[in-house]
C-alpha cells in the first residue's frame, strides 16, 4: 500500500489487491492493526476467491477532528487472514500521516467590571487542536484610555489541555466628579506566531537553529483542505466610577449651607440669649439684700409675713418652717443655701422567684435630698413588677418585662426629707436571661438615684 496523508475530519482512501494462488477456493478476512485502527475500515471486510483469481478492496481512513487524533506519522497494517489456511496470514503495511490543525476555545470572565482605576479579568482557553500550540493574548481598545497587562503573557497547551491567564485593564486617570465612563475592549486569542509571521509549529530546534519540523506539512487528501485558524475574539468592558458621586456632592452642599446658617443666624442668637440670662441673674443677686445673722432668709424683723407685730413683738409660732409640697426641708427645717452637693445612691435588689423584696436608700439626718435623675436597670430581662417611692410618694410602678433600662429626669427636683428613704420594691415572677445565655436563678434590678444633698437648719 502507498503512503497516505489524511486531515482530521476528512477522508482518505487507498486500495488493497488480494490474489488467491492456492488450488482451492479461499475466503479472506481483513483486520486493521496499529494506531489507525479506530478510524480505518476495509470494504468489504471479507472476500472469497477461486484459485488464480484476485479482488481489490477499499481501505477508508476517516480520523475525527478532535484533540484525541494526534498529528504525526503512524503505521497502518491490514491483516489478511485466509479462512482455510490461517497459517498463510499476511500483513501489508503503509505509513499514514495525520496533518495538524489548530482550534482554540476561549472565554473572558467576568465580561464587565466596575472600579475607580482598574478591573481584573480571567481569560481561559482550551486547545481543541491535535498538536501542541503556543497561545498568546492580545488586548486592544479603540482609543488610548486603557492600559493592559496579561499574566502570563503566553501559554503552551497540549491537545485537549486548558489554561488561564489574568488580564488587567487600567485607566490612565481618575474621574473625580461626574458620571461613570464605559471603556469597551477586546482580547484576541490566537496561536503564537514565529518571527517570519507564520504560526509556530511544535518541534525541537535542529542543528542549524531552525525547527526540526519546519519542513512543509504534508498535503491532505483531495476534499480535506483545512479551514484557516479562527482566532477567538473576547469582548470585555470596564465601567469607571467617579470618586465622588453626585449624591455626595449634594450632601456636602447641604452640610455647608447648614454650617453657614448656624454661624450666621443661630449661634449669635444663642450667645445673645445666654448673655442676657447671665446679666439678669447677676442683677437679681445684687438687688437681693443678705439676711441678718441668725435670721432665716425672708424673715427680716418687721417685714410683712414674718410673724412680727408692728411693735416688734413676735406672733406665736413665728419663725417656724412650714411643711407640705414645695417646702424646703420638710418638718425638720429649711435647707441651708450654698451647702448642696451633687450626690448619688445605688439600690441593688436581688429577689427570689415568687417573692417580693425592697431595697432602699435613707436620707441622712440633718440633710435634704433633691432628686433630679433616676435610672432603673433590668439588665437580665426579668418579669415582674417594680414600685419606686420617694418617702411616702410613689414615683412609678412599672412591669419589668416592658424595659431593660428606664430613666426619669426632673427640672423641679423631688425632695426627700431627712430620715426618709428612696425605696424600690421588686416582685419577681420569672427571672430573665442575661447576655451569657443562661437563665438567671433570681431577679436582679439596680436603681440609681442622683441629685443634690443639702444641709438643713433646725427650727428654734
Amino acid at each position: 500500500m502507498p503512503a497516505l496523508t489524511v486531515a482530521p475530519g476528512g477522508v482518505a482512501t487507498t486500495t488493497l489487491t488480494v490474489r488467491n494462488d492456492l488450488d482451492i477456493v479461499e475466503a479472506y478476512t481483513f483486520e486493521v492493526v496499529g494506531d489507525c485502527a479506530g478510524w480505518t475500515k476495509v470494504e468489504p471486510a471479507r472476500v472469497s476467491l477461486y484459485p488464480g483469481t484476485s479482488e481489490t478492496v477499499t481501505v477508508r481512513l476517516a480520523p475525527p477532528r478532535s484533540p484525541a487524533t494526534r498529528a504525526g506519522e503512524f503505521p497502518l497494517g491490514i491483516r489478511v487472514l485466509p479462512v482455510e489456511r490461517p497459517d498463510l496470514v499476511t500483513v501489508p503495511e503503509a505509513t499514514v500521516t495525520v496533518t495538524p490543525f489548530q482550534e482554540l476555545q476561549a472565554a473572558l470572565a467576568p465580561r464587565r467590571r466596575r472600579g475607580w482605576l482598574r478591573g481584573r479579568y480571567r481569560a481561559s482557553v482550551r486547545n481543541l487542536g491535535n498538536a501542541p500550540t503556543g497561545v498568546t493574548f492580545t488586548p486592544g481598545q479603540a482609543g488610548e484610555d486603557l492600559r493592559f497587562r496579561v499574566t502570563p503573557e503566553k501559554l503552551r497547551l497540549e491537545p485537549g489541555e486548558s489554561g488561564e491567564v489574568r488580564v488587567q485593564a487600567r485607566t490612565r486617570k481618575l474621574i473625580w466628579f461626574g458620571k461613570q465612563a464605559a471603556w469597551p475592549f477586546e482580547v484576541t486569542v490566537g496561536p503564537e506566531e514565529r518571527a517570519d509571521g507564520k504560526d509556530a509549529k511544535d518541534g525541537k530546534p535542529g542543528k542549524d537553529g531552525k525547527d526540526a519540523k519546519e519542513e512543509k506539512a504534508p498535503e491532505a487528501a483531495p476534499g480535506t483542505a483545512q479551514p484557516p485558524v479562527q482566532k477567538p475574539l473576547l469582548d470585555g468592558e470596564f465601567l469607571q466610577l467617579p470618586i465622588f458621586p453626585k449624591w455626595l456632592l449634594a450632601l456636602l452642599a447641604a452640610l455647608i449651607a447648614l454650617l453657614l446658617a448656624w454661624f450666621a443666624l443661630v449661634r449669635p442668637a444663642v450667645r445673645s440669649s445666654a448673655k442676657q440670662a447671665a446679666e439678669k441673674a447677676v442683677a437679681q443677686q445684687i438687688a437681693t439684700p443678705a439676711p441678718p445673722a441668725g435670721v432665716p432668709a425672708g424673715d427680716t424683723p418687721g417685714s410683712p409675713g414674718t410673724g412680727s407685730t408692728p411693735g416688734g413683738q413676735t406672733k406665736p409660732g413665728a419663725g417656724k418652717p412650714t411643711t407640705g409640697p414645695g417646702s424646703q426641708g420638710g418638718p425638720g427645717g429649711l435647707a441651708v443655701p450654698g451647702t448642696g452637693q451633687q450626690s448619688s445612691a445605688a439600690i441593688d435588689v436581688v429577689t427570689e422567684t415568687g417573692t417580693a423584696k425592697t431595697g432602699s436608700y435613707q436620707v441622712p439626718h440633718g440633710k435634704v435630698f433633691d432628686i433630679t435623675d433616676l435610672v432603673v436597670a433590668n439588665f437580665q430581662g426579668d418579669q415582674g413588677l417594680v414600685t419606686i417611692m420617694a418617702g411616702n410618694t410613689t414615683i412609678t410602678t412599672i412591669a419589668l418585662e416592658t424595659f431593660r433600662n428606664q430613666d426619669y429626669h426632673w427640672v423641679t427636683p423631688l425632695q426627700v426629707p431627712e430620715d426618709q428613704a428612696v425605696t424600690a420594691n421588686v416582685t419577681c415572677e420569672v427571672p430573665g436571661t442575661p447576655a451569657s445565655g443562661k437563665q438567671a436563678p433570681t431577679c436582679h434590678e439596680l436603681l440609681n438615684v442622683s441629685g443634690t444633698l443639702s444641709d438643713i437648719r433646725q427650727g428654734n
